[in-house]
């Protein structure tokens, strides 16, 4: 009676784990949302293309990306994984096969003469040849070979997803790195323009010192802001240098042989993002397919356990030639052959198998959980990211108006010194106000980037369905 509730309740959890292949058979377990909450007027949009960072029109962030694809290692690593998963999935399905041997043996032999009284009679030493095929197989009447054998394919199968969000990480990842040498880029021009006009002001305020219409005071204060532009830049280029570091570590190549033309975010095109619908996602991440594949092979870890529990039936067979004599080991009366059956029903074994079977049902629990956070994450990662693209837009836009009245009182206020109307404090705190302002636009395009590459990554970046290849052959 146990063992019938012990394989109903695996039917169950199989049944509810298992219809997830698709956007028509949800988990039930798992609310899945109509729409995304902050997806605008279409969700029912196309995913992502496979190659969406070209949509930023950049020549330069698209060679990276595709150097990426292939020298990155942290893609060589989960490749090397494959190899090895494809490899116990072979060895996983050996027992499925009767395994054959060929023996060759050949024994020279001389028994002792003493135990005979001292006299020999015919020959004391002897020669034995052989020559034989031996064979044995396991009757899985149980499935519990079959069992692991899927086991180890749906491992297989997962590490090719696994493969798939490694590849989607290192390229998200490139992409960030290098709008943040853009930013850095940017925000090392700015600095240098706003140290350019500080000193501009500077020599202005000295010159109306020369003729007595300013002070020391006056003088001084336009030297600190010289100053503190002029200390904004080595931290600037520290930041730049170390993240081209970082980008060189994600194309696989030292930082010395890598260079950056970069330029300005100004000039990276701004794409537009359509998020689709919710049930898409289950297919469009492979991070979700992942998790479907481990639990799937956890499934199917319970039931090689479980049959385990079982008689296990063991077929063995030899065949082959013995003779004393070398030049008639291959006649028909040199022939021989056993055959044997055995059956083997566990007993007691310190509650070993007890222990592997409830090992593995904690596993496939663990996995099913993982399985659902992995989902719900999913979804929480677009809501997150459509959030963080439409607030870093508005920020941009707002700050773009921030900078731009900046700077038109800035000007305003430049004018008037010359012309000797407006006091130096208005000067300085223009000033400031325009140098803070379009460091902030730059982290704020930044921002805003970096959350559309967010937005494509929690979107499966579009990454399909896998290919006939991404599949072990059953």
């Amino acid at each position: 009676m146990r063992g019938l509730i012990s394989v109903c309740a695996a039917a169950f959890c199989l049944l509810l784990t298992g219809c997830i292949l698709g956007p028509d058979k949800p988990d039930p377990a798992l609310e899945i949302p109509t729409v995304y909450r902050d997806a605008g007027a279409r969700p029912q949009a196309f995913p992502p293309k496979v190659d969406w960072w070209r949509e930023f029109n950049s020549k330069e962030l698209s060679a990276l990306i595709e150097e990426a694809q292939i020298t990155n290692l942290d893609i060589a690593v989960a490749v090397a994984r494959i190899v090895q998963a494809d490899a116990q999935a072979q060895v996983s399905g050996a027992p499925l096969l009767p395994t054959v041997d060929l023996n060759g043996n050949y024994t020279r032999s001389r028994a002792s003469q003493s135990t005979s009284g001292g006299t020999s009679s015919g020959r004391s030493e002897r020669d034995q040849y052989s020559s034989s095929l031996s064979t044995s197989y396991e009757i899985d009447f149980w499935g519990k070979n079959r069992a692991a054998l899927r086991a180890a394919e749906q491992t297989a199968v997962a590490t090719r997803f696994d493969r798939e969000v490694v590849a989607l990480t290192a390229i998200a990842s490139v992409a960030n790195s290098y709008f943040q040498v853009l930013a850095a880029q940017d925000r090392l021009a700015v600095a240098r323009r706003n140290l350019t006009s500080a000193s501009r002001i500077l020599d202005i305020i000295k010159q109306r010192l020369s003729v007595g219409t300013t002070s020391d005071l006056e003088v001084a204060q336009q030297e600190s802001i010289v100053a503190s532009q002029r200390a904004a830049i080595p931290p600037l280029r520290q930041t730049l240098r170390q993240t081209l570091a970082t980008l060189a570590v994600l194309i696989g190549r030292p930082p010395e042989q890598v260079t950056i033309k970069g330029g300005s975010m100004s000039r990276v095109a701004i794409p537009r993002v359509t998020p689709g619908l919710p049930s898409e996602l289950l297919t469009q991440r492979p991070d979700i397919r992942e998790a479907e594949a481990k639990l799937a092979s956890g499934n199917a870890n319970v039931d090689s356990a479980r049959a385990a529990f079982f008689p296990s039936i063991q077929l063995t067979g030899e065949f082959g030639y013995q003779s004393a004599i070398l030049k008639t080991l291959f006649l028909p009366q040199s022939a021989f052959y056993t055959m044997a059956g055995s059956l083997t029903q566990p007993i007691f074994d310190g509650y070993r198998l007890k222990g592997q079977y409830d090992l593995q049902r904690g596993l496939q629990e663990e996995l099913l959980q993982t399985y659902r956070k992995t989902v719900i994450s999913a979804f929480a990662d677009v809501d997150n990211a459509l959030v963080a693209v439409q607030e870093t837009s508005a920020r941009e836009k707002l700050q773009r108006d921030v900078v731009s009245a900046s700077r038109r009182a800035f000007e305003l206020a430049d004018r008037r010194l010359r012309e000797g109307t407006v006091d130096l404090t208005t000067v300085l705190t223009t000033q400031q106000t325009l140098f803070q302002a379009e460091d902030v636009l730059a982290q704020a395009r930044l921002a805003r980037l970096q959350a559309i590459v967010s937005l494509f990554q929690a979107l499966g970046g579009g990454w399909l369905s896998p290919d006939p290849e991404l599949a072990v052959v059953q």
